[in-house]
């Protein structure tokens, strides 16, 4: 009688730890999923427009009037490596990397082949009169609060599969191509400009890119 009492609470001690381990690996394995839906500082990225199916694109090729400097265009490409563009903090608080960024968090995107940050200013665009300049500017990461860029977007976090919008926080422009292409020398190429409105043109996703987990800072 005591042999079968023993056996069975071996037997439900048995059962209770597999359910709890069980519940442990769960968790853990969330976790891990969750952290890993979300763009993290350190991250090396490549935007895509959702209206015009194009990624955020520079080189180093600068404009031939307003600011002169290294310009930012849309390219259709999926493969062009000067489409990567690394994820910062602001210039007075920087990122620990790894870490998630946060829905409403100010971002610098810095130009991975050029080392220059995404940018904008009281310039006029190249193409487009009304709208404003967006070119890439500094140099190896460095620059100032026009490299300031607020993620905006529905959740509390920047997740993979969400779309987000890009706001200039000096000037309160929405980062967007417009319906202008360039000629030489970056024929096809779509120009990137602020414009003042949130838009359907003004969706990002994320796309191709090395994407930094919490664990592998």
């Amino acid at each position: 009688m005591a042999t079968s009492i023993l056996k069975c609470r071996c037997e439900c001690l048995a059962i209770v730890l597999i359910i709890f381990t069980s519940f442990l690996f769960a968790v853990i394995s969330s976790e891990e999923i969750i952290e890993y839906e979300y763009v993290s500082c350190g991250s090396l990225i490549k935007l895509k427009n959702s209206k015009y199916n194009i990624r955020l694109h520079s080189h180093d090729v600068k404009y031939g009037s307003g600011s002169g400097q290294q310009s930012v265009t849309g390219q259709d490409k999926s493969d062009d490596g000067n489409s990567y563009w690394q994820i910062k903090g602001k210039l007075d608080k920087p990122c620990k990397r790894g870490t998630p960024i946060k829905c409403g968090q100010t971002i610098r995107l810095m130009h991975s082949n050029t080392q220059r940050n995404l940018h904008s200013h009281h310039f006029q665009a190249p193409l487009s009169s009304r709208y404003q300049e967006v070119s890439a500017f500094g140099d190896y990461g460095s620059g100032d609060i026009g490299d300031h860029w607020v993620v905006t977007c529905s959740s509390q976090w920047w997740r993979r599969d969400e779309q987000v919008r890009l706001k200039h926080v000096a000037t309160d422009v929405y980062l967007a191509p417009t319906d202008q292409v360039y000629g030489r020398p970056i024929r096809g190429q779509r120009e990137i400009a602020g414009i003042d409105s949130p838009s359907s043109a003004t969706y990002w996703k994320v796309a191709e890119g090395v994407y930094i987990k919490p664990n592998e800072s």
